[in-house]
């Protein structure tokens, strides 16, 4: 009995926790211009698990559990962006690393990491609850979606939001360019050094230094320096 009232307070006190930075990175969310990031740097590093130096959180960004999200130095989240840490997931975003305009990222009891100098477009979106690791000096264009779940349907006499899911993550090695509108599903590996074209769809691996292109996406070339400049692959993944 015991354990359980201290359970039920553990989970009481979080909950009143949770409503008082959310109130408090509404508030200073909603300040513009330079008071607002003024204020945003000597208040956030309170409320979040870790807050770097010289970070630039910019107007409109909402922050749900912010004591379960690091954020690295010199790194910045641009306005009318989301992340949302519910049910006891984490984000981690490391050093010199960018998060443009509108992006959408829930955990969903999960781990999402950007790694070092990463540069993620306007309007991409990223959700669990499989583990999502983006790694170091990787550029991913606007409209990417990155979803590490995948529903089961194969029961017909039954609604597929009764099926459950599979969360296996993806891994998105260092230094891999993802053009604009890519979909990345669950159980994938994109390997390190790869580039793959707007609009592709992957649903397999992708090995290193490769370039993947299409609906599913399929390897048709790698990147080789002993190779002729490759002009006309690099055109279809802007």
């Amino acid at each position: 009995m015991t354990t359980l009232m201290n359970d039920i307070n553990s989970s009481q006190t979080k909950i009143k926790l949770h409503r008082r930075t959310a109130y408090t990175t509404a508030l200073l969310g909603s300040i513009p211009l330079e008071i607002g990031q003024k204020l945003r740097r000597l208040v956030y590093p309170f409320l979040f698990r870790k807050f770097g130096r010289e970070v630039n959180i910019e107007p409109n960004v909402q922050f749900i559990y912010s004591q379960s999200i690091e954020i690295g130095t010199s790194s910045a989240i641009c306005s009318d962006s989301l992340v949302n840490c519910w049910h006891g997931g984490e984000f981690i975003l490391k050093d010199f690393s960018k998060i443009d305009k509108g992006a959408h990222i829930q955990t969903i009891g999960a781990t999402i990491i950007v790694g070092k100098r990463v540069y993620i477009g306007p309007y991409v979106c990223m959700a669990g609850p499989g583990k999502i690791s983006i790694g170091d000096d990787c550029m991913i264009a606007s409209h990417t979606g990155i979803f590490a779940n995948n529903h089961a349907f194969a029961d017909p006499n039954l609604p597929i939001n009764q099926q459950g899911v599979s969360a296996e993550g993806i891994v998105i090695e260092e230094d891999c360019w993802i053009g604009s509108g890519v979909k990345i599903l669950d159980g994938v590996t994109i390997g390190k050094g790869s580039v793959i074209g707007a609009g592709a769809v992957i649903t397999k691996d992708v090995p290193p230094y490769s370039i993947a292109v299409g609906v599913p996406a399929k390897v048709i070339s790698k990147r080789d320096a002993n190779r002729p400049k490759q002009e006309a692959i690099v055109q279809t993944v802007s």
